[in-house]
Protein backbone atom coordinates (compact mmCIF):
# COMPACT_ATOMS: atom_id res chain seq x y z
CA UNK A 1 0.00 0.00 0.00
CA UNK A 2 1.16 3.52 -0.91
CA UNK A 3 -0.03 6.98 0.06
CA UNK A 4 -0.60 8.68 -3.79
CA UNK A 5 1.08 12.06 -4.53
CA UNK A 6 -1.44 13.51 -6.92
CA UNK A 7 -1.78 16.18 -9.78
CA UNK A 8 -4.49 18.72 -9.80
CA UNK A 9 -4.98 19.95 -13.42
CA UNK A 10 -5.93 23.85 -13.71
CA UNK A 11 -8.33 24.11 -16.44
CA UNK A 12 -10.22 26.98 -17.11
CA UNK A 13 -13.30 26.11 -16.68
CA UNK A 14 -12.75 24.48 -12.95
CA UNK A 15 -13.66 26.27 -9.95
CA UNK A 16 -11.10 28.60 -7.76
CA UNK A 17 -12.56 27.29 -4.70
CA UNK A 18 -14.11 24.01 -4.85
CA UNK A 19 -11.40 21.40 -4.77
CA UNK A 20 -9.60 23.95 -2.39
CA UNK A 21 -12.52 23.49 0.22
CA UNK A 22 -13.31 19.85 -0.50
CA UNK A 23 -9.25 18.82 0.30
CA UNK A 24 -9.38 21.34 3.28
CA UNK A 25 -6.71 23.31 1.42
CA UNK A 26 -6.38 27.36 0.97
CA UNK A 27 -7.66 28.21 -2.82
CA UNK A 28 -4.83 29.54 -5.64
CA UNK A 29 -6.82 31.90 -7.14
CA UNK A 30 -6.57 29.83 -10.03
CA UNK A 31 -9.00 27.83 -11.17
CA UNK A 32 -8.79 23.76 -10.54
CA UNK A 33 -10.67 21.65 -11.99
CA UNK A 34 -9.17 18.10 -12.03
CA UNK A 35 -7.52 15.92 -9.03
CA UNK A 36 -5.80 13.42 -11.19
CA UNK A 37 -5.07 9.62 -9.44
CA UNK A 38 -3.75 6.64 -11.54
CA UNK A 39 -0.97 6.35 -14.11
CA UNK A 40 -2.02 8.36 -17.06
CA UNK A 41 1.62 9.37 -18.52
CA UNK A 42 0.25 13.18 -18.96
CA UNK A 43 0.30 13.67 -15.11
CA UNK A 44 0.92 10.02 -12.82
CA UNK A 45 0.60 10.06 -9.60
CA UNK A 46 4.08 9.35 -7.39
CA UNK A 47 4.34 6.88 -4.33
CA UNK A 48 8.14 6.64 -2.63
CA UNK A 49 8.81 3.39 -1.25
CA UNK A 50 12.12 4.82 0.47
CA UNK A 51 13.98 6.32 -3.11
CA UNK A 52 11.65 8.79 -3.31
CA UNK A 53 8.97 9.57 -5.37
CA UNK A 54 8.58 7.55 -8.27
CA UNK A 55 5.82 8.28 -10.68
CA UNK A 56 3.30 5.29 -10.93
CA UNK A 57 3.15 4.57 -14.94
CA UNK A 58 6.83 4.37 -14.55
CA UNK A 59 6.78 1.44 -11.95
CA UNK A 60 4.06 -0.50 -14.04
CA UNK A 61 6.55 -0.36 -16.76
CA UNK A 62 9.43 -1.59 -15.01
CA UNK A 63 7.26 -4.53 -12.67
CA UNK A 64 4.18 -5.11 -14.32
CA UNK A 65 3.94 -8.50 -13.08
CA UNK A 66 4.27 -8.05 -9.37
CA UNK A 67 2.22 -4.70 -9.44
CA UNK A 68 -0.70 -5.87 -12.10
CA UNK A 69 -0.14 -9.41 -11.65
CA UNK A 70 0.00 -11.54 -15.04
CA UNK A 71 -3.58 -11.65 -16.18
CA UNK A 72 -4.13 -7.81 -16.36
CA UNK A 73 -0.88 -7.80 -18.10
CA UNK A 74 -2.01 -9.89 -20.77
CA UNK A 75 -5.16 -7.98 -20.54
CA UNK A 76 -3.83 -4.33 -21.03
CA UNK A 77 -0.11 -4.49 -21.60
CA UNK A 78 2.13 -3.02 -18.62
CA UNK A 79 -0.12 -0.02 -17.55
CA UNK A 80 -3.36 0.99 -15.64
CA UNK A 81 -6.17 0.56 -17.72
CA UNK A 82 -8.32 3.16 -16.11
CA UNK A 83 -7.73 6.34 -14.60
CA UNK A 84 -10.07 8.08 -11.36
CA UNK A 85 -10.33 11.77 -11.16
CA UNK A 86 -12.23 14.34 -8.71
CA UNK A 87 -13.83 17.05 -10.77
CA UNK A 88 -14.84 20.67 -10.21
CA UNK A 89 -16.58 21.64 -12.53
CA UNK A 90 -17.68 25.59 -12.90
CA UNK A 91 -17.75 26.37 -16.51
CA UNK A 92 -19.41 23.64 -19.01
CA UNK A 93 -17.08 22.16 -20.82
CA UNK A 94 -17.01 21.09 -24.45
CA UNK A 95 -19.09 18.56 -26.13
CA UNK A 96 -17.40 15.69 -26.76
CA UNK A 97 -17.55 12.20 -28.15
CA UNK A 98 -15.60 9.73 -27.71
CA UNK A 99 -14.34 6.20 -29.93
CA UNK A 100 -15.18 2.98 -29.51
CA UNK A 101 -12.28 -0.13 -29.24
CA UNK A 102 -12.25 -0.17 -32.77
CA UNK A 103 -12.57 3.06 -34.06
CA UNK A 104 -10.29 4.47 -31.67
CA UNK A 105 -7.35 1.46 -33.14
CA UNK A 106 -8.14 2.20 -36.58
CA UNK A 107 -7.95 6.30 -35.93
CA UNK A 108 -4.71 6.15 -33.96
CA UNK A 109 -2.85 3.69 -37.23
CA UNK A 110 -4.59 6.02 -39.44
CA UNK A 111 -3.02 9.10 -38.01
CA UNK A 112 0.22 7.72 -37.25
CA UNK A 113 0.53 6.79 -41.01
CA UNK A 114 -0.14 10.00 -42.40
CA UNK A 115 2.77 11.45 -39.62
CA UNK A 116 0.50 13.83 -37.27
CA UNK A 117 2.74 14.09 -34.48
CA UNK A 118 0.98 13.12 -30.87
CA UNK A 119 0.98 17.05 -29.48
CA UNK A 120 -0.68 18.32 -32.63
CA UNK A 121 -3.68 20.23 -31.82
CA UNK A 122 -5.41 18.53 -34.85
CA UNK A 123 -4.64 14.98 -33.83
CA UNK A 124 -7.76 13.62 -32.50
CA UNK A 125 -6.36 9.83 -31.61
CA UNK A 126 -3.68 10.36 -29.00
CA UNK A 127 -3.69 6.16 -28.56
CA UNK A 128 -5.22 3.26 -29.38
CA UNK A 129 -7.70 3.12 -26.82
CA UNK A 130 -11.48 3.88 -26.32
CA UNK A 131 -12.62 6.02 -23.40
CA UNK A 132 -15.63 5.12 -21.84
CA UNK A 133 -16.58 6.77 -18.51
CA UNK A 134 -18.37 7.46 -15.67
CA UNK A 135 -19.37 10.40 -13.34
CA UNK A 136 -20.16 10.13 -9.39
CA UNK A 137 -22.32 13.58 -8.00
CA UNK A 138 -20.57 14.61 -4.98
CA UNK A 139 -22.94 17.29 -5.08
CA UNK A 140 -25.78 18.30 -7.36
CA UNK A 141 -23.93 17.99 -10.85
CA UNK A 142 -25.60 19.25 -13.95
CA UNK A 143 -24.63 17.90 -17.69
CA UNK A 144 -25.65 17.33 -21.05
CA UNK A 145 -26.06 13.72 -22.35
CA UNK A 146 -27.28 12.64 -25.72
CA UNK A 147 -29.83 13.62 -27.41
CA UNK A 148 -33.59 14.33 -26.82
CA UNK A 149 -36.14 12.72 -29.01
CA UNK A 150 -36.51 14.62 -31.82
CA UNK A 151 -40.13 15.53 -31.26
CA UNK A 152 -38.82 17.08 -27.84
CA UNK A 153 -36.14 18.83 -29.56
CA UNK A 154 -38.70 20.39 -32.05
CA UNK A 155 -40.56 21.60 -29.66
CA UNK A 156 -37.67 23.26 -27.92
CA UNK A 157 -36.84 24.98 -31.01
CA UNK A 158 -39.86 26.22 -31.73
CA UNK A 159 -40.08 27.19 -27.86
CA UNK A 160 -37.31 29.81 -28.99
CA UNK A 161 -39.47 31.43 -31.64
CA UNK A 162 -36.83 32.26 -33.72
CA UNK A 163 -37.94 32.23 -37.22
CA UNK A 164 -34.61 30.56 -39.36
CA UNK A 165 -35.42 27.66 -36.83
CA UNK A 166 -38.65 26.66 -37.89
CA UNK A 167 -37.42 24.62 -40.96
CA UNK A 168 -35.03 22.42 -38.33
CA UNK A 169 -38.42 21.84 -36.09
CA UNK A 170 -40.19 20.82 -38.77
CA UNK A 171 -37.26 18.18 -39.75
CA UNK A 172 -37.57 16.64 -36.51
CA UNK A 173 -41.67 16.69 -35.97
CA UNK A 174 -41.85 15.26 -39.53
CA UNK A 175 -38.78 12.23 -40.51
CA UNK A 176 -37.18 9.30 -38.80
CA UNK A 177 -35.78 10.44 -35.95
CA UNK A 178 -32.05 9.17 -36.19
CA UNK A 179 -31.83 10.68 -39.50
CA UNK A 180 -33.86 13.99 -38.50
CA UNK A 181 -31.15 14.11 -36.08
CA UNK A 182 -28.34 13.51 -37.93
CA UNK A 183 -29.16 16.01 -40.31
CA UNK A 184 -30.15 18.70 -37.92
CA UNK A 185 -26.91 18.24 -35.97
CA UNK A 186 -24.82 18.39 -39.32
CA UNK A 187 -26.51 21.38 -40.05
CA UNK A 188 -26.01 23.07 -36.35
CA UNK A 189 -22.51 22.40 -36.30
CA UNK A 190 -21.42 25.44 -38.80
CA UNK A 191 -24.30 28.01 -38.71
CA UNK A 192 -24.19 30.75 -40.09
CA UNK A 193 -23.63 33.98 -38.06
CA UNK A 194 -26.67 35.07 -37.95
CA UNK A 195 -28.34 32.37 -36.70
CA UNK A 196 -26.08 32.09 -33.72
CA UNK A 197 -26.97 35.23 -32.35
CA UNK A 198 -30.62 34.98 -32.91
CA UNK A 199 -30.27 32.04 -30.95
CA UNK A 200 -28.44 33.22 -28.07
CA UNK A 201 -30.77 36.00 -27.96
CA UNK A 202 -33.77 33.69 -28.01
CA UNK A 203 -32.01 31.71 -25.09
CA UNK A 204 -31.46 34.22 -22.81
CA UNK A 205 -35.21 35.98 -23.60
CA UNK A 206 -36.99 32.22 -23.29
CA UNK A 207 -34.54 31.28 -19.82
CA UNK A 208 -36.53 34.69 -18.47
CA UNK A 209 -39.44 34.04 -18.73
CA UNK A 210 -40.08 30.51 -17.32
CA UNK A 211 -42.34 27.67 -19.31
CA UNK A 212 -42.08 23.99 -19.78
CA UNK A 213 -38.00 24.22 -20.74
CA UNK A 214 -37.07 26.63 -18.10
CA UNK A 215 -34.82 24.55 -16.21
CA UNK A 216 -32.85 23.27 -19.74
CA UNK A 217 -32.73 27.11 -20.69
CA UNK A 218 -31.39 28.29 -17.65
CA UNK A 219 -28.31 25.71 -18.20
CA UNK A 220 -27.97 27.06 -22.02
CA UNK A 221 -28.16 30.74 -20.98
CA UNK A 222 -25.41 30.05 -18.74
CA UNK A 223 -23.57 28.37 -21.76
CA UNK A 224 -24.20 31.63 -23.53
CA UNK A 225 -22.34 33.63 -20.66
CA UNK A 226 -18.77 30.85 -20.83
CA UNK A 227 -18.96 30.83 -24.35
CA UNK A 228 -20.55 33.66 -25.92
CA UNK A 229 -20.90 33.59 -29.66
CA UNK A 230 -19.63 29.79 -30.06
CA UNK A 231 -21.78 27.85 -32.38
CA UNK A 232 -21.06 24.89 -30.23
CA UNK A 233 -24.58 26.87 -28.59
CA UNK A 234 -27.01 24.99 -31.56
CA UNK A 235 -25.78 21.02 -30.98
CA UNK A 236 -26.22 21.53 -27.71
CA UNK A 237 -29.69 22.63 -27.69
CA UNK A 238 -30.32 19.19 -29.07
CA UNK A 239 -28.81 17.27 -25.99
CA UNK A 240 -30.63 16.05 -22.67
CA UNK A 241 -29.83 18.44 -19.73
CA UNK A 242 -29.20 16.10 -16.99
CA UNK A 243 -29.53 17.15 -13.17
CA UNK A 244 -27.69 14.58 -10.52
CA UNK A 245 -28.17 14.15 -6.98
CA UNK A 246 -24.89 13.66 -4.76
CA UNK A 247 -24.56 9.71 -5.33
CA UNK A 248 -26.06 9.41 -8.88
CA UNK A 249 -23.91 8.44 -11.73
CA UNK A 250 -23.47 8.92 -15.80
CA UNK A 251 -21.88 6.64 -17.51
CA UNK A 252 -20.97 7.56 -20.75
CA UNK A 253 -20.25 5.10 -23.40
CA UNK A 254 -18.97 5.28 -27.17
CA UNK A 255 -20.39 7.64 -29.11
CA UNK A 256 -22.59 9.53 -26.97
CA UNK A 257 -22.43 13.79 -27.03
CA UNK A 258 -22.00 15.23 -23.55
CA UNK A 259 -20.95 17.82 -21.45
CA UNK A 260 -20.04 18.74 -17.76
CA UNK A 261 -21.95 21.61 -16.91
CA UNK A 262 -21.74 22.21 -13.28
CA UNK A 263 -21.13 20.44 -9.74
CA UNK A 264 -18.28 18.61 -7.94
CA UNK A 265 -17.62 14.65 -8.68
CA UNK A 266 -15.67 11.82 -8.93
CA UNK A 267 -14.57 10.65 -12.40
CA UNK A 268 -13.88 7.07 -13.62
CA UNK A 269 -12.67 6.22 -17.38
CA UNK A 270 -10.62 3.93 -19.70
CA UNK A 271 -7.40 5.55 -19.51
CA UNK A 272 -7.47 7.08 -22.91
CA UNK A 273 -6.67 10.79 -24.10
CA UNK A 274 -9.43 10.55 -27.37
CA UNK A 275 -11.44 13.04 -27.63
CA UNK A 276 -13.72 14.15 -30.53
CA UNK A 277 -15.06 17.90 -30.10
CA UNK A 278 -18.28 18.95 -31.48
CA UNK A 279 -18.41 22.57 -30.01
CA UNK A 280 -18.30 25.01 -26.90
CA UNK A 281 -14.33 24.78 -27.05
CA UNK A 282 -11.41 26.86 -29.40
CA UNK A 283 -9.88 23.49 -29.85
CA UNK A 284 -10.17 21.33 -33.24
CA UNK A 285 -13.26 20.60 -34.75
CA UNK A 286 -13.07 17.61 -37.52
CA UNK A 287 -17.09 17.37 -38.24
CA UNK A 288 -16.66 14.73 -40.72
CA UNK A 289 -14.80 12.30 -38.66
CA UNK A 290 -17.14 13.37 -35.01
CA UNK A 291 -20.18 12.72 -37.80
CA UNK A 292 -18.91 8.74 -37.70
CA UNK A 293 -18.37 8.41 -34.35
CA UNK A 294 -21.59 10.26 -33.06
CA UNK A 295 -24.41 7.96 -32.50
CA UNK A 296 -27.63 9.26 -33.01
CA UNK A 297 -29.89 6.88 -30.90
CA UNK A 298 -32.15 8.19 -28.29
CA UNK A 299 -33.36 7.01 -24.97
CA UNK A 300 -34.24 8.30 -21.71
CA UNK A 301 -31.46 9.34 -19.72
CA UNK A 302 -31.20 7.37 -16.70
CA UNK A 303 -28.91 7.53 -14.13
CA UNK A 304 -27.08 5.10 -12.38
CA UNK A 305 -27.94 3.80 -9.04
CA UNK A 306 -25.27 1.99 -6.76
CA UNK A 307 -26.00 -1.31 -6.53
CA UNK A 308 -25.58 -2.78 -2.41
CA UNK A 309 -23.23 -5.63 -2.50
CA UNK A 310 -23.97 -7.41 0.87
CA UNK A 311 -21.16 -9.39 0.63
CA UNK A 312 -18.58 -6.65 0.36
CA UNK A 313 -20.37 -4.27 2.18
CA UNK A 314 -19.88 -1.58 -0.75
CA UNK A 315 -22.10 -0.01 -2.96
CA UNK A 316 -21.30 -1.00 -6.56
CA UNK A 317 -21.66 1.96 -9.72
CA UNK A 318 -22.11 -0.78 -12.62
CA UNK A 319 -20.64 -0.25 -15.82
CA UNK A 320 -20.68 -2.17 -18.68
CA UNK A 321 -17.02 -2.06 -19.34
CA UNK A 322 -14.14 -3.85 -18.33
CA UNK A 323 -11.51 -1.35 -17.82
CA UNK A 324 -12.79 -0.42 -14.88
CA UNK A 325 -14.85 -1.14 -11.64
CA UNK A 326 -16.15 1.99 -9.38
CA UNK A 327 -17.73 1.30 -6.25
CA UNK A 328 -18.33 3.36 -2.74
CA UNK A 329 -18.26 2.40 0.93
CA UNK A 330 -20.27 4.71 3.47
CA UNK A 331 -18.09 3.74 6.20
CA UNK A 332 -19.36 3.99 10.41
CA UNK A 333 -16.85 4.09 12.88
CA UNK A 334 -18.32 1.47 14.79
CA UNK A 335 -18.74 -1.31 12.14
CA UNK A 336 -15.89 -3.68 11.61
CA UNK A 337 -13.30 -2.99 8.77
CA UNK A 338 -13.33 -3.98 5.86
CA UNK A 339 -11.33 -6.14 4.18
CA UNK A 340 -10.63 -5.02 0.10
CA UNK A 341 -9.12 -7.79 -1.96
CA UNK A 342 -8.66 -7.70 -5.99
CA UNK A 343 -6.83 -9.73 -8.39
CA UNK A 344 -5.77 -6.09 -10.07
CA UNK A 345 -4.41 -2.85 -8.51
CA UNK A 346 -6.88 -0.92 -6.05
CA UNK A 347 -6.55 2.77 -5.69
CA UNK A 348 -8.90 3.85 -2.46
CA UNK A 349 -10.00 7.76 -2.31
CA UNK A 350 -11.58 9.57 0.97
CA UNK A 351 -14.32 12.15 -0.14
CA UNK A 352 -15.50 12.94 3.27
CA UNK A 353 -14.57 11.93 6.76
CA UNK A 354 -11.36 10.26 7.87
CA UNK A 355 -10.17 6.42 6.95
CA UNK A 356 -7.96 4.32 7.62
CA UNK A 357 -6.34 2.01 5.51
CA UNK A 358 -4.37 -0.43 7.40
CA UNK A 359 -2.00 -3.53 5.67
CA UNK A 360 0.73 -5.84 6.27
CA UNK A 361 2.98 -2.80 6.32
CA UNK A 362 0.92 -0.12 8.24
CA UNK A 363 -1.68 2.29 8.19
CA UNK A 364 -2.10 5.26 6.79
CA UNK A 365 -5.37 7.73 7.79
CA UNK A 366 -7.34 9.16 4.69
CA UNK A 367 -9.18 13.02 4.52
CA UNK A 368 -10.67 14.06 1.68
CA UNK A 369 -8.65 14.38 -2.05
CA UNK A 370 -6.06 11.30 -0.10
CA UNK A 371 -5.90 8.11 -1.42
CA UNK A 372 -3.62 5.03 -1.42
CA UNK A 373 -2.45 2.73 -3.89
CA UNK A 374 -2.40 -0.93 -3.78
CA UNK A 375 -1.04 -3.86 -5.92
CA UNK A 376 -2.75 -6.57 -7.37
CA UNK A 377 -3.68 -9.31 -4.52
CA UNK A 378 -2.86 -6.87 -1.18
CA UNK A 379 -5.76 -6.82 1.14
CA UNK A 380 -6.37 -3.70 2.27
CA UNK A 381 -8.49 -2.95 5.61
CA UNK A 382 -10.49 -0.27 5.63
CA UNK A 383 -12.52 1.47 8.92
CA UNK A 384 -13.33 4.87 9.91
CA UNK A 385 -16.29 7.18 9.69
CA UNK A 386 -16.04 8.26 6.03
CA UNK A 387 -17.14 8.13 2.31
CA UNK A 388 -14.50 6.15 0.60
CA UNK A 389 -14.33 5.92 -3.25
CA UNK A 390 -12.63 2.18 -4.43
CA UNK A 391 -11.11 1.90 -8.12
CA UNK A 392 -10.33 -1.39 -9.45
CA UNK A 393 -10.67 -3.07 -12.51
CA UNK A 394 -13.47 -5.02 -13.75
CA UNK A 395 -13.48 -8.66 -14.62
CA UNK A 396 -12.85 -9.86 -18.00
CA UNK A 397 -16.00 -9.64 -20.66
CA UNK A 398 -16.36 -12.78 -22.89
CA UNK A 399 -15.52 -11.64 -26.39
CA UNK A 400 -17.97 -12.60 -29.34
Amino acid sequence: MDLLTTTIQPYAWGSTTALAEFMGLPPTGEPQAELWLGAHPAAPSCIDRGRGPLALDKLLTASPLPELGPALTRRFGPRLPFLLKVLAVDAPLSVQVHPDPAQAAAGFARENAQGIPLEAPHRMYRDDQHKPEMIVALTPFRALCGFRSPERCGDLLEFLGVPDLRQYAALLHSHPGETALRQVFTAFLSPPRGLLTAVTEAVRRASARGGPFEADLAAYAAITDAHPDNPGLLPALMLNHVELEPGQALFLGAGIAHAYLSGLGVEIMASSDNVLRCGLTSKHVDTAELLKIVRFTTRPVQAVAARWDAESGEHVYPAPVDNFRLSRFDLVRTDAPHTLTAAAPQIVLCVRGEATTASEGGSVKLGPGRAVYAPAGDALRLSGEAVVFRATVGPARPTA
